[in-house]
């Protein structure tokens, strides 16, 4: 039988410690890789994340305490650096502490491989823009395609709600960086076009680090938004070379906000406009019918046509008949586009969340995050109790 030991927290970490610092292969080490993140605080301290193709660490070099080889370091440099293993106890976790590095003079093997997977993909056509398919006019119902928690898809659904509140949004929650995330982003984009409704698809995140954004590097990403039978646009949040899926989009954005600009117009002007071009047929109409009375009363003038009264009499009933149907279908059109906004106004308030809490329900939050399981709740926990006619601030005594 073993001997059954039950350390504290504090106490695991701090034998993990020592043996760190007892450990004389964990200190003064080399060791190479691909910086990612690279971050110059104005205290002078570079943090930054040290990869190869399977795995990567974090690193720190204080100001203090090491030597900086280069001014100009950044994501995708190849580096060898030297530096000791540190851990910090109240946090649990470890990192590299860099006292030396020196720079190579190469691009990192990711970025490598990644331009020559870009050129072989223009060169097989998957980037022109003969495949390009133009978005909608006005969408009425769009497909996202990012992380259900990021901020991305608040800016996505606040932009649509702003500038259109008819529009209807399907979401396809998805990883969108680590370990599986290019599989849920092909995943989303395949199941968003098999819904005949969908006019149109937005498919990114917010900024972030290389690292973040890879899952949007991978060729696996970048076919499925070339293969997508919907228009699709690729909406990463940053500002340097493109993304292989902003190549192979039908539309790149460089935010998920602007995508929603790109694809959405507002419903205000849309209404402004109908009403412009109604002002026209209008006026339009009556332009051509006083051209016809001239021309008629021109003819009816006419000495060889004095005889003719009776006919001129009908062709004159004729064109009043005609007005009165050009006039009847105008209307039939406007009541008809009135008719769709009303229904459209009428789906959203229906689909609105209050009503569900008018009915008895409640929404439970913790810190702004909804709650949808006890596992995310620990007693002590504060919680907000949102109902009909206002808010509840509860603390958690028990989870049961």
């Amino acid at each position: 039988m073993f001997e059954e030991r039950t350390y504290t927290v504090s106490e695991f970490n701090r034998m993990v410690k020592g043996y760190i610092e007892e450990n004389p292969s964990l200190r003064e080490f080399f060791l190479e890789g691909e910086l990612s993140g690279v971050t110059y605080y104005k205290s002078g301290h570079l943090y930054f994340n040290l990869k190869d193709k399977d795995a990567q660490i974090k690193c720190v070099a204080f100001k203090y305490k090491f030597k900086r080889i280069a001014e100009d370091l950044k994501d995708g440099d190849s580096v060898k650096l030297f530096g000791d293993v540190g851990f910090y106890e109240n946090r649990g976790d470890f990192q590299i502490l860099v006292r030396h590095i020196e720079k190579k003079n190469m691009l990192g093997d990711m970025f490598a491989k990644l331009e020559e997977l870009k050129k072989t993909m223009e060169r097989k056509g998957y980037f022109s823009s003969i495949y390009k398919k133009p978005l909608p006019r006005y969408p009425r119902t769009i497909g996202v395609v990012t992380a259900i928690t990021g901020a991305a898809v608040q800016d996505i659904i606040k932009t649509v709600k702003k500038r259109d509140n008819t529009i209807d949004i399907y979401i396809y929650p998805a990883k969108v960086q680590g370990v599986g995330a290019s599989d849920e982003i092909v995943r989303g984009i395949e199941v968003l076009n098999k819904i005949p409704e969908i006019d149109m698809i937005i498919a990114g995140r917010g900024g972030g680090s290389v690292e973040d954004l890879w899952s949007f590097n991978e060729e696996k990403t970048a076919m499925a938004f070339f293969n997508s039978k919907k228009p699709i646009i690729s909406a990463v949040g940053h500002e340097k070379d493109n993304l292989l899926t902003d190549l192979a989009a039908d539309v790149r954005a460089a935010t998920p906000t602007q995508a929603v600009e790109l694809s959405v117009p507002e419903r205000r002007k849309s209404i402004e406009s109908l009403e412009d071009r109604e002002r026209y047929l209008k006026t339009l109409m009556k332009n051509i019918l006083v051209s016809k009375r001239k021309e008629l009363e021109s003819r009816k003038e006419n000495y060889y046509l004095k005889n003719f009264s009776k006919v001129i009499e009908e062709k004159n009933n004729l064109l009043i008949e005609r007005e009165n149907r050009l006039q009847r279908v105008i209307e039939y059109y406007m009541e008809s586009k009135k008719n769709q906004l009303e229904n459209r106004v009428h789906r959203l308030i229906t689909l609105n969340p209050l009503k569900t809490l008018e009915r008895g329900y409640s929404v439970v939050t913790k810190n702004g995050v909804g709650v949808k399981s006890v596992s995310q709740l620990t007693a002590g926990d504060e919680i907000n109790i949102k109902v009909n006619d206002g808010n509840i601030i509860s603390e958690v005594k028990k989870i049961v």
